[in-house]
């Protein structure tokens, strides 16, 4: 038979139909597609094309009554005629209603074509050489592979651009807390504190809603102007005690050999380490000194900004003196001494020096020496002339750049 019939049997013609069914007719044979990959890539984009996971469900089984695993090519026949008791039966008692109602989806979409029989029956006869089926056509899914292929690719493209936005977000909202939360501690004085401290909530509180790209970027902007505004607060900070300190500046190392480092003089000139008062001539409490020495930056914020020590320390960091403890493992790795990293914690006190030691991992690269350089350090917090937090405010920079 050399006639393909285009009107379906019972139902009214279409525009949409009739234009699924043309196409196929003028089209050529379609390459050989595996009908499984077929499926996937179509189900990925389903939404593209108006259909549902229940539509999907009953194009698989109508797919499953296909023997060969590939449609096209060399097989011209690509029609299937199974009963509706087999399909619902197949689709695990479905109402045969429903199931219809789903081919009806599927037709609509150009995914499949009815070839209906002039009864309405579904069957095949054989002329001869020549065998003839009636009902469900599976050449648009051969014939339009690539389409859905690049279907599916637009919509796995998109939900990774969603995801790494929402990381990106997720990211820029922690730092913003972590930023604010330092920034209370030091500059209290600051209105600002306040307002990124409500953002970051409210950036929070949305994140665990479904959000769209344009909320999400939005979001992004948002943040991206508070932490701006944020490190722009720290670095007048920064500049302002670089003007005022004088000794910071006489006690500026000149040396060619240095390594390279993004070293900002401290936000807080840091207390000696006992001894005594050159003013009254009373020793400092021990109390006082203790607190001296500890890091004036959360250790949230050293945890987010120093991430390359969990390689080589495992064990979870809550509190400073697990800092100090993955610091004392990490530290024969960098090749620093014992004595020298007892002259730094020392100088520094043990929390201070954690950091410094996390810091100059994250730097690793650029620095040559790392003995050298931790005792350059240790020699500036002895003269009360360094601290940790501005080092760590540095390498935020850096990665945010």
């Amino acid at each position: 038979m050399t006639y393909t019939p285009i009107t379906p049997f019972g139902r009214s013609l279409n525009a949409v139909v009739l234009k699924h069914q043309q196409n196929a007719i003028v089209e050529d044979a379609p390459q050989g597609a595996n009908k499984w990959e077929v499926l996937r890539e179509l189900a990925t984009a389903r939404q593209a094309f108006g259909l549902t996971d229940r539509d999907m469900t009953v194009l698989q089984t109508l797919v499953s009554f296909h023997q060969a695993t590939i449609l096209g090519g060399n097989d011209a026949n690509l029609v299937v005629y199974p009963s509706n008791k087999a399909i619902c039966e197949r689709l695990n008692g479905m109402p045969c209603s429903t199931m219809r109602r789903h081919v009806g989806h599927l037709v609509t979409a150009g995914v499949i074509l009815r070839r209906d029989s002039p009864n309405g029956k579904r069957y095949a006869r054989t002329y001869g050489d020549e065998k003839v089926a009636y009902g469900f056509d599976l050449t648009p899914l051969a014939a339009r592979f690539q389409e859905f292929c690049h279907a599916a690719r637009a919509v796995r493209d998109a939900a990774e651009r969603f995801k790494r936005l929402r990381e990106t977000v997720s990211l820029m909202r922690r730092d913003l807390a972590s930023l604010a939360a330092y920034g209370a501690e030091i500059r209290p004085e600051r209105p600002e504190w306040d307002v990124f401290i409500e953002l970051a909530a409210q950036v929070t509180r949305e994140l665990r809603r479904k959000l769209s790209m344009d909320a999400l970027d939005e979001m992004k902007v948002v943040l991206d102007r508070a932490l701006n505004r944020g490190r722009d607060i720290f670095d007048l900070s920064v500049t302002e005690n670089m003007s005022t300190s004088d000794l910071q500046n006489e006690h500026h190392i000149q040396n060619s050999n240095l390594d390279s480092y993004d070293l900002e003089p401290c936000l807080e000139k840091a207390k000696g380490r006992g001894g005594s008062s050159e003013e009254t001539g009373e020793p400092v409490g021990t109390e006082e000194t203790e607190n001296a020495n500890l890091p004036r930056i959360p250790l949230g914020l050293v945890l987010a900004t120093c991430k390359e020590f969990k390689t080589y320390h495992q064990d979870p960091v809550r509190h400073w003196h697990h800092l100090v403890t993955a610091a004392d493992t990490i530290r024969p790795m960098l090749g620093i001494s014992p004595s020298a990293w007892e002259d730094a914690r020392h100088a520094m006190g043990p929390e201070q020096a954690a950091v410094v030691l996390l810091a100059m991992l994250e730097r690793f690269e650029d620095i040559r020496s790392p003995g050298g350089y931790l005792r350059t350090l240790t020699a500036k917090a002895d003269q009360g002339a360094f601290s940790c937090g501005p080092m760590v405010m540095a390498l935020t920079r850096s990665q945010a750049a």
